[in-house]
């Protein structure tokens, strides 16, 4: 095996543990015991032990079924596992993906109307900026 092959196997390994070290924080943070969150996920208490010590790499579908025991966004867990990219965002889509009393849905929604705004406020500065921007000569010449 050479450097980039053991490099890569570490990296994946410290994925798993990354990915481990964040469940059991939230689990923690969220005042859930391994046996609980265990029967809330529908996952055995030995293999979320073995995921908490990054010893197993869940699947998609496994961290899915651990976000919803934990009333976390997946797409959370997928970031933390490597398997999307970290979004975009800012405090207050953060804020937003944090809340945990919001469903996906609701937080989904919420997502897209900010972006909406953002938007059209940054459409409306560009217009004013090129508004505000003095007349060329050839522009003036064409009055």
């Amino acid at each position: 095996m050479d450097d980039n092959e053991a490099s890569a196997i570490d990296r994946v390994a410290d994925l798993g543990r990354g990915i481990g070290e964040y469940i059991k924080h939230q689990r923690n943070t969220a005042k859930i015991s391994l046996r609980q969150l265990s029967r809330l996920a529908g996952v055995s208490n030995p293999y979320l032990s073995q995921i908490e010590r990054g010893l197993r790499k869940p699947s998609a579908e496994i961290l899915q079924q651990i976000a919803k025991g934990l009333r976390i966004s997946a797409e959370a867990l997928y970031v933390q596992a490597g398997i999307l990219d970290l979004p975009a965002g800012g405090p207050v889509t953060d804020a937003v993906r944090a809340d945990r009393d919001l469903t996906e849905r609701q937080k989904q929604v919420l997502l897209d109307v900010y972006e909406s705004f953002r938007g059209e406020n940054a459409d409306r500065a560009a217009k004013s900026t090129v508004e505000a921007q003095p007349r060329s000569e050839d522009d003036a010449a064409q009055d």
